[in-house]
């Protein structure tokens, strides 16, 4: 096995998803494992939005 992720550090992330949400009702928070920045949702448009907002902030070419 190899070490290497075949993923940039800087697109990582954890989706930590309410005990209580549901397929209607998604809510919960997401983590970028490299900046360890941490948003709160309350829709799975929300949390697509925060990770598509946070990869725009990404200064380096290669996403590292």
């Amino acid at each position: 096995m190899s070490s290497d992720s075949k993923f940039p550090n800087r697109r990582a992330y954890v989706v930590k998803v309410r005990n209580d949400a549901t397929p209607d009702a998604m809510c919960g928070r997401v983590e970028n494992l490299l900046t360890c920045e941490q948003y709160d949702f309350t829709s799975s448009l929300e949390l697509v939005e925060l990770i598509r907002a946070d990869l725009a902030t990404d200064s380096t070419p290669d996403g590292r």
